[in-house]
């Protein structure tokens, strides 16, 4: 199952700040109650995103920041069993993620997975 949780990013585009906090309230909201599930039934679940953009909600200059940010993305994964995770990039996530399902990371995918190896 893939969820974009898209509340924060679409709402922080508008720079108001008090309506992105809401957001972001609403999707942590969200994210217990699937973790609560996936705990109870043994699933994984991992947390990621593609940028920041509710992170920097006002530039230097006062105004509201509305665009995307480059700040470093979570990855967390939730599972009933030990991973250990090495730092990595964004573009790692991918062949971690295939790397926990056990699918061959395609040629064409330049980052590396993120999970060491016992």
């Amino acid at each position: 199952m893939l969820i974009n949780y898209a509340n924060p990013d679409m709402v922080g585009h508008t720079g108001v700040l008090s309506a992105t906090i809401r957001a972001i309230e609403t999707v942590d909201n969200c994210l217990g109650k699937l973790y609560k599930v996936a705990k109870n039934n043994g699933y994984i679940l991992i947390v990621t995103s593609d940028h920041g953009n509710a992170d920097c909600m006002i530039e230097n200059s006062g105004m509201p920041c509305t665009t995307h940010t480059t700040s470093p993305v979570p990855f967390i994964i939730c599972t009933n069993d030990k991973i250990k995770l090495k730092k990595g990039c964004l573009a790692d996530i991918a062949p971690s993620i295939l790397d926990i399902m056990n699918i061959d990371k395609p040629y064409e995918m330049k980052g590396k997975t993120l999970i060491e190896k016992k």
